[in-house]
């Protein structure tokens, strides 16, 4: 566990769950409450312009801010980690519906967090991230971050999906099937869960390569080391990289999808007494009795 505590907490930074403008409200309702422990806040460009606000350009917000803050669900706060991760600040994520695997914070539980923050009753979790690029058949590397997982798959439902797979520059494995997902200990809840992969505790340091659908009985999810290589090309003429299920790059067999674990890892900010054991126990019942 990281002892890591914030150098002041003076200032803010909010993103707001997108295409949700009546999402103003509760905004407003937070804001007042940050203000009033002494904390001021600050909007993203963004986030501002869809409720009608105020807003600052995104970097200068992570510039000026102690720590971010997404208010929205998981996904918000995903796309808020991936965005920030240059500016090393912790993420801490406010749900505004059901209560989620990364954002923990409910809109009941504002003032108590706060009160706590101030307090040092509070942890920073370092949750490793993955690093990667795209060379494209002319030596261009299209470079990305990916929080939960990268997917690889197929473009239509009809075509089966063929993937080459190297660890370490030795090729190891031949996939047939939906696709293959590499996914992070935080995100082994995610798809990587759905499609059979294990779960692990999200303070590991590993990857998990999850095929989906495999047509063949012989292929089982695999855990490899965080600082290992991962390169996965395909003889498909269209093959589709998902990133965090948010952002999709087309790819063809002259390319190469280069994964490993990142230099520097997402810091999120948690309530101390947040437990991850309940947290499964609650969102996948497990435990209760039928």
């Amino acid at each position: 566990m990281s002892n890591q505590k914030l150098a002041q907490i003076k200032t803010a930074g909010f993103v707001l769950k997108p295409n949700d403008p009546e999402i103003r409200i509760l905004f407003e309702r937070i804001k007042l409450q940050f203000e009033a422990k002494g904390i001021s806040v600050l909007l993203a460009e963004r986030s501002a312009e869809m409720v009608g606000l105020e807003g600052i350009d995104f970097a200068q917000m992570c510039e000026k801010s102690d720590f971010l803050v997404s208010l929205g669900g998981d996904g918000t706060l995903l796309s808020l980690v991936r965005r920030s991760h240059g500016y090393d600040k912790p993420v801490v994520g406010i749900n505004a519906g059901n209560l989620g695997f990364l954002a923990d914070v409910t809109i009941d539980d504002v003032e108590q967090f706060l009160e706590q923050l101030i307090s040092n009753e509070y942890r920073i979790d370092d949750r490793m991230m993955i690093e990667g690029y795209i060379e494209r058949k002319n030596g261009k590397k299209e470079p990305f971050f990916a929080f939960n997982d990268v997917v690889i798959t197929r473009p239509v439902v009809s075509k089966m999906a063929t993937i080459y797979a190297s660890i370490e520059g030795e090729r190891f494995n031949t996939y047939k099937g939906d696709g293959l997902i590499i996914a992070t200990p935080t995100g082994s809840t995610a798809y990587n869960l759905a499609s059979g992969g294990p779960v692990m505790y999200p303070l590991t340091q590993a990857l998990i390569m999850t095929p989906i659908m495999a047509h063949s009985l012989t292929q089982r999810p695999l855990v490899v080391p965080a600082d290992f290589t991962i390169e996965l090309s395909s003889p498909e003429e269209r093959i589709i990289a998902v990133i965090d299920g948010q952002d999709d790059y087309e790819m063809t067999p002259e390319d190469t999808l280069v994964i490993m674990g990142a230099k520097r890892g997402a810091k999120l900010l948690h309530r101390k007494e947040r437990n991850y054991f309940s947290v499964l126990r609650d969102k996948l019942s497990w435990g209760d009795e039928h």
